[in-house]
């Protein structure tokens, strides 16, 4: 099989992931059960990926990085940032808010530790920079002058780099301070006796508001595309204090109409294009 036809399913595959992720979201609310459950889908999901490509030879070095850099890291990621979730909230403590809070806290700083572990291989992450990419995201290939993990050598080969581990710990820990964030900020809510609500109210449909939600994902508009679907809508439910309900079952109703798929993105486009001209810009 070529490898853009691997790269295809491969991308079909994490698109499929997410939307089972969601599915669980809307079925569970106890976050030890969504992060258990969500591992068993990601584990099938890597194992799929393994299948395709430990036998595969890439027909070229940039498809290999490719793989390694931007592929891989999205679903392993998502495995740490789940089975980090579990663990942390396994072993939440029970006491006050205060406590609770304190160990969030706690959380926190080891992420602090870990990016002041990584600082040099994390400038190079953001700043995407590629003259080491042909050494690091390239199987049974490394620079010995960067810090690899302790677990190096007892990788499987045919499907490791010295590097996509430690891209996919950017990604996921990115997501998991996201997570302390919002339950800090959840401890304060219920602390303090009156829910504050913003001032915005959404007053288009909740269609509308789907179509737009995934528009903006696909676009990779938040968090450069390294931000989970159900992040987005929870995000958007919390801040407009909204239920979208099964926006899976909305898109596919969505992609069922007769005639304008994105109806609510046309008429954003046609609205703002006859501001534009009735400026004269």
């Amino acid at each position: 099989m070529v490898t853009k036809t691997i790269f295809k399913e491969i991308t079909q595959l994490h698109d499929d992931l997410e939307i089972e992720i969601s599915k669980v979201y809307n079925e569970d609310i106890d976050v030890v059960k969504l992060a258990e459950k969500s591992l068993i889908i990601i584990d099938e999901a890597v194992r799929k990926v393994k299948e395709m490509i430990s036998p595969h030879h890439f027909e070229t070095i940039a498809q290999e990085i490719y793989f390694f850099k931007k592929l891989k890291p999205q679903f392993i990621s998502k495995f740490i940032y789940y089975t980090t979730i579990l663990d942390v909230e396994s072993h939440r403590p029970n006491g006050s808010n205060k406590i609770i809070q304190e160990y969030y806290e706690t959380e926190q700083e080891k992420l602090k530790n870990f990016y002041t572990e990584q600082s040099e291989f994390y400038s190079y992450y953001r700043r995407d920079a590629t003259y080491l990419d042909h050494k690091i995201f390239v199987r049974n290939s490394y620079d010995l002058k960067m810090k690899l993990s302790f677990g190096f050598y007892n990788f499987d080969t045919t499907f490791t780099t010295s590097h996509d581990h430690i891209i996919a710990r950017f990604i996921a820990n990115k997501l998991f301070d996201q997570y302390l964030k919002e339950s800090i900020d959840n401890l304060s809510e219920n602390n303090s006796k009156g829910k504050i609500l913003s001032p915005l109210i959404w007053s288009a449909s909740k269609v509308a508001l789907t179509e737009l939600l995934y528009a903006l994902h696909l676009s990779n508009c938040f968090n450069a595309g390294h931000t989970e679907l159900t992040e987005i809508f929870r995000w958007a439910e919390k801040s407009f204090d909204i239920s979208l309900g099964n926006y899976h079952k909305t898109l596919s109703e969505i992609g069922i109409r007769k005639n304008e798929r994105s109806k609510f993105l046309n008429l954003l486009q046609q609205n703002l294009n006859q501001h534009l001209d009735d400026l004269d810009i």
